[in-house]
C-alpha cells in the first residue's frame, strides 16, 4: 500500500480562508438600509399625507397612498443599491438575502390585509395595518441589521397600534407621524451614524 501524501499547507490555508469568509459573509449584518433614502421617503410620505386628506372608504384616498407606497418601494431600492455600491457591500450576498428574508413576510401580509379591508369598506382603517405590519418588516428585517432599524420598526409597531385603537379620524395624520415624521428622524440618524 502507497502512502497518501501530505496535503500541502497552501491548500490547508486556502480552505481555511474560504471556510472563514464564508462564516463571515453569513454573519454579516446587513448594512445598506439608507438613511438619505428614507428622509426622502419621509418628505414624499408628508406631501401624501397633505394631498390624502382624512382617510375615507374611497378609492382616491387609497390611490394616493398606494402610489406613495410604489413611489416609496423605488426611492428605497435605488437608495439602497447606491449605498450598498458606495460602501463596497455585496447587494446580492447573504446578509440581503437573510435581511429580504425577515423584511419580505410581514409586507406580504399588509398587501393580503389591504386587499381584504378594501373589499370590506374598512378603507379608513388602513393606516393602522399598514404602520403595523411595515414595523414589524422593519424590526424582522432590522434584527439582521445596525442596531437602530429594529428600534425604527417597534416604534413604527406602536405608532401602528395607537392608530388602529384611536379614531379612524386620526389615520393620515398617524401616517404622517410614521410614514413620514419617523422616517425622516431614523434616515438622520442611519445616514450621520452609518455612512448615508
Amino acid at each position: 500500500m502507497g502512502r497518501v501524501p501530505p496535503t500541502p499547507l497552501h491548500e490547508h490555508a486556502a480552505e481555511d480562508l474560504r471556510f472563514i469568509r464564508d462564516t463571515m459573509a453569513r454573519a454579516a449584518a446587513f448594512t445598506a438600509v439608507p438613511g438619505w433614502g428614507g428622509v426622502i421617503i419621509g418628505a414624499t410620505a408628508l406631501v401624501a399625507a397633505a394631498v390624502a386628506g382624512r382617510p375615507q372608504n374611497s378609492f382616491a384616498w387609497l390611490q394616493i397612498w398606494l402610489a406613495e407606497a410604489g413611489l416609496a418601494v423605488t426611492i428605497g431600492l435605488v437608495a439602497v443599491v447606491q449605498k450598498a455600491r458606495r460602501s463596497e457591500v455585496p447587494i446580492a450576498g447573504a446578509a440581503t438575502r437573510r435581511f429580504l428574508l425577515a423584511f419580505l413576510p410581514a409586507l406580504v401580509a399588509g398587501g393580503a390585509l389591504t386587499v381584504v379591508f378594501a373589499r370590506e369598506h374598512l378603507t379608513e382603517r388602513l393606516p393602522g395595518c399598514w404602520l403595523l405590519c411595515y414595523g414589524a418588516a422593519v424590526a424582522s428585517g432590522g434584527a439582521l441589521s445596525v442596531h437602530v432599524v429594529p428600534i425604527m420598526g417597534v416604534t413604527f409597531m406602536i405608532v401602528g397600534t395607537f392608530a388602529l385603537l384611536a379614531p379612524s379620524a386620526w389615520g393620515t395624520l398617524l401616517m404622517a407621524v410614521g410614514f413620514g415624521l419617523l422616517h425622516i428622524g431614523f434616515g438622520f440618524v442611519i445616514a450621520r451614524k452609518y455612512g448615508g
